[in-house]
């Protein structure tokens, strides 16, 4: 056992060090790639061989093309993978884990967009945030074909994603309960504690001293369909894409609640209204085009326009307050907009961390003139537009 131990180490390291160093340590059989970092299947020698060749695509990148190509020597070296043989080989060699990591890092260090722009090699790719990212990073590089593949992923993702939000949001959202109707769903969650002993009480057992239960009530939970306007204004700058991709999750799941009137704009020095794709992220994220200048107050300005009613009206921006033109426009708007009635909020991140990177000094300027500016997990955000419209 420890020999076999001893064997699969030195098998690791040389993974870790490549084929660099070949000559100083050599492959043995060990145990087949059967531990954590193997793929969970025997295959000897050959298949260590096999794992540093693919690796060897990868991060002989790193060194340029001399190394890559072995100082143009000519050599018996197994052929290179390309880009789609690739992925088949890493999920082939590799457990899921690593598989994610090795994709991430051709895409993000490596620059190997062979790996999104080939129909073929991007439906072998495992869908996750991760992956939705790049998707959006990189699709105007995407052809039609390619660009349905990239859909059906952001679908994916988005489905997940909101599915695991939605329940909590609902909790928070889909009102209190209605003391005065009764329920035919009986559960604990919806007894009415008082009402059951008020109506109890006659039968109230004075020997033994307790109460007895005849009739037990429950309440209903009662909708609020007098909607509130929640105006979104979402920052497409490529440092907030995690709020991009969050902000267009809560959107679609605010637009399909009774008692929240949804509006969603992005921008960056221009605003474009998706008001109409606000129940569907995925159009919304389609449409999002990362990068450029940030114009707050260009957006809030036309934010305005939306605005029916401003005591029912609550303005949700999502943005690192890094604003382009001189602030005092924006703390102008802002303190109009606060004035009238409505409720504002600036989110500095909105996605699982919250953990944001902001211009702290005009955060601060809003705060002082009533606006709420923080940073909040999607869950976070449910509780307190509940806790505003409730």
């Amino acid at each position: 056992m420890d020999e076999l131990h001893h064997e699969d180490t030195l098998n690791k390291w040389r993974l870790i060090l490549g084929k660099n160093a070949e000559g100083s340590i050599e492959f043995s059989s060990g145990s087949g790639g059967s531990g954590d970092d193997g793929s969970g299947s025997s295959g000897g020698i050959g298949m260590f061989e096999q794992m540093e060749n693919t690796l060897d695509f990868l991060y002989s990148m790193e060194y340029g093309d001399d190394i890559m190509r072995g100082e143009r020597r000519g050599t018996l070296d197994d052929s290179m993978p390309m880009a789609a043989q690739w992925i088949e080989e890493v999920r082939k060699l590799f457990p899921k884990r690593t598989v994610e990591i090795l994709e991430k890092q051709a895409l993000d260090h490596f620059g190997l967009t062979e790996l999104i722009t080939d129909k073929k090699v991007l439906s072998k790719m495992q869908p996750n945030m991760d992956l939705l990212k790049i998707v959006l990073q990189y699709k105007n590089l995407m052809k039609s074909d390619v660009l349905a593949e990239a859909r059906r992923i952001i679908r994916r993702v988005v489905d997940e994603l909101t599915e695991k939000l939605k329940s909590d949001l609902k909790r928070s959202l889909l009102g209190k309960l209605n003391r005065n109707m009764p329920s035919s769903v009986k559960s604990i969650r919806n007894l009415d504690v008082k009402k059951t002993i008020r109506r109890n009480l006659k039968n109230y057992d004075k020997e033994n001293e307790r109460l007895v239960l005849k009739d037990v009530y429950f309440s209903s939970r009662t909708k609020r369909y007098n909607k509130w306007r929640v105006i979104i204004s979402v920052d497409e700058s490529g440092s907030m894409l995690d709020s991009v991709i969050h902000s267009a999750v809560m959107a679609g799941i605010f637009a399909k609640l009774p008692m929240i009137d949804t509006r969603l704009v992005i921008f960056d020095t221009s605003v474009v209204d998706l008001s109409g794709y606000a129940d569907d992220p995925v159009e919304v994220l389609m449409g999002v085009q990362l990068g450029g200048g940030t114009d707050i107050n260009n957006a809030l300005s036309y934010c305005e326009t939306l605005c029916t009613d401003p005591y029912e009206t609550i303005y949700i921006t999502v943005s690192d307050l890094y604003e382009g033109r001189d602030p005092s426009y924006l703390l102008k708007t802002c303190s109009d907009i606060i004035g009238s009635g409505s409720k504002m909020i600036f989110l500095t991140a909105l996605d699982r961390d919250a953990n944001p990177v902001y211009d702290d000094s005009l955060g601060q300027k809003l705060a002082d003139i009533g606006a709420f500016v923080g940073a909040m997990t999607p869950e976070q955000l449910g509780d307190y537009i509940g806790k505003m419209i409730l």
